[in-house]
């Protein structure tokens, strides 16, 4: 491990190396904040289920377009620089939020305020996210390809180690801490963030001097070596007098054509950023108009909008129903990390040369069959069993964020099969951008399903109905798997 870790800092810099651990770090460790924000939701603000839902739904909405800060950072450089002034913008957009919500209570208390900061915050860790990645990509593709595998295993590493810590501390800080504490405690990770940015070192694009320049500096040196220092330019005092009338005549026009040539180059350089970015979304979606693409896309994306979210109403339920404590539900989390790491263990070795049609059929009904779980806990019946609340969240919690993870392994290795040459981090950020986005909307249908169902805080009568519509919801998706390529494996070879 460590001679890995020496081979990883000689090929990269460690530098850039602890950016990446640090970031992927703290994109894990969000759960940390998150879960008070939960707890800020419901017992400060005391707003119903269906409201929290909403305000969450609204502020992850920056995830859903990613491809826009790709696009922003590859097309439109800052100072020449291509990643890390995007970088140190992004990581001020998610500092300063946690900052005004650990001073200022009266935006804490307020609900519009509180989500419009959350919404900033999740734009700059959306921004990261994208940044950071297109950075990976660049290291590996022109530097070290041989570490690509090394690479992307410590980052995942990092943000799993993240995820645990933020879930395990999260529930302490909660129970030990005020909600302004925490906020103010998690600055520390995007300060670093910050910090160490200022030790990543980019090429600028503007690095390279342009064969112009060259020869105009190389002619202006050579002109006046030429009057200073030959001997055999020695004329007469009126000749001397009409050179200098002469020199001045052409510093003007030389004084006048470089601030045209400036002009120029500004005006040259917001018109390659303008055909830049026309090109880039011309080939985005030139690309995505292929049925290849856009079918499996589709999928995706109807498998998020026609299931329900109630994530937030059982949240509210286990709370003030089951009264379990924070400390429990981050140690619920922790056991989905877990899970989550079973599953891509369990995929890896048994499921990836299964056909992605039949993973994906498997996972949605075993998702619906889990929410029998849910069904149990809700109609007390573990209880007649002699089986306590926590085990059965606990076992819950670990099989759906396994059998999720059975889900998303297949769709990020699909992802990459389907993206097109040149355009590949784009694309991706595309495919990713989708998947986000019916989450969201997802979020919106599970809000709006409890409003219907009128559920509210100390209301559940019709929690077991709306489970059991999002169980039968879960075979949806299944009708629409002719859009998944038949042959398709959940392989990269």
């Amino acid at each position: 491990m460590i001679q890995w870790t020496k081979q990883l800092n000689a090929a990269f810099g460690a530098s850039f190396l602890w950016l990446i651990c640090l970031i992927y770090f703290t994109q894990g460790f969000r759960s940390f904040v998150w879960t008070s924000i939960s707890y800020q939701l419901k017992d400060n603000l005391k707003l119903s289920p269906s409201a929290s839902q909403f305000v969450f739904s609204v502020a992850f909405f920056p995830w859903s377009i990613k491809p826009l800060y790709g696009i922003l950072s590859d097309c439109i450089p800052i100072k020449g620089r291509k990643r890390v002034p995007y970088l140190v913008i992004a990581t001020v957009l998610s500092l300063v939020p946690w900052l005004i919500l650990g001073l200022n209570s009266t935006l804490r208390n307020s609900t519009w305020h509180l989500m419009v900061l959350l919404t900033a915050q999740n734009l700059g860790s959306a921004m990261a996210d994208v940044v950071v990645d297109a950075m990976i990509a660049e290291a590996v593709r022109f530097d070290r390809a041989s570490f690509a595998g090394d690479l992307q295993s410590i980052s995942w590493s990092s943000m799993a180690l993240g995820g645990i810590c933020g879930s395990l501390l999260g529930g302490y800080a909660l129970s030990n801490l005020q909600i302004k504490a925490i906020f103010l405690l998690f600055c520390v990770l995007p300060c670093l963030q910050l910090l160490s940015c200022c030790f990543v070192e980019e090429n600028s694009i503007n690095s390279i001097v342009s064969p112009e320049d060259s020869i105009v500096r190389d002619s202006h040196m050579n002109g006046s070596s030429v009057d200073e220092d030959s001997p055999l330019n020695k004329k007469s005092h009126n000749s001397t007098r009409r050179r200098k009338k002469s020199k001045k005549n052409a510093k003007r026009r030389s004084a006048n054509s470089s601030k045209s040539k400036h002009s120029k180059k500004g005006d040259s350089l917001s018109l390659k950023w303008f055909h830049s970015l026309k090109e880039a979304i011309y080939d985005l979606c030139r690309a995505f108009r292929q049925p290849m693409i856009w079918r499996p896309m589709s999928w995706f994306f109807l498998a998020h909008i026609t299931i329900p979210n109630l994530s937030t109403v059982i949240f509210y339920y286990e709370t003030e129903v089951l009264k379990l404590e924070a400390s429990f539900l981050g140690t619920a989390r922790v056991v989905g990390w877990l899970g989550l790491m079973l599953g891509t263990f369990i995929y890896n070795r048994h499921l990836k040369y299964m056909t992605v049609r039949k993973i994906f059929m498997c996972a949605q009904i075993g998702l619906a069959f889990l929410s029998l779980l849910q069904v149990v806990v809700v109609s007390r019946k573990n209880i007649a069993f002699g089986i306590s609340d926590k085990i059965m969240v606990l076992f819950g919690s670990a099989l759906a964020d396994g059998i999720n993870q059975f889900k998303f392994m297949p769709f990020l290795i699909l992802s990459g099969q389907l993206c097109p040459p040149g355009i590949e981090g784009t694309l991706f950020a595309l495919f990713m951008s989708i998947n986000n986005f019916g989450s969201t909307l997802g979020s919106f249908v599970g809000a709006g399903l409890a409003s219907v169902l009128n559920i509210d805080s100390g209301s559940f009568d019709n929690l077991l109905l709306g489970i059991i519509l999002h169980a039968l919801c879960n075979f949806i998706p299944v009708a629409f798997l002719f859009l998944i390529p038949k042959e398709a494996t959940g392989s990269s070879t």
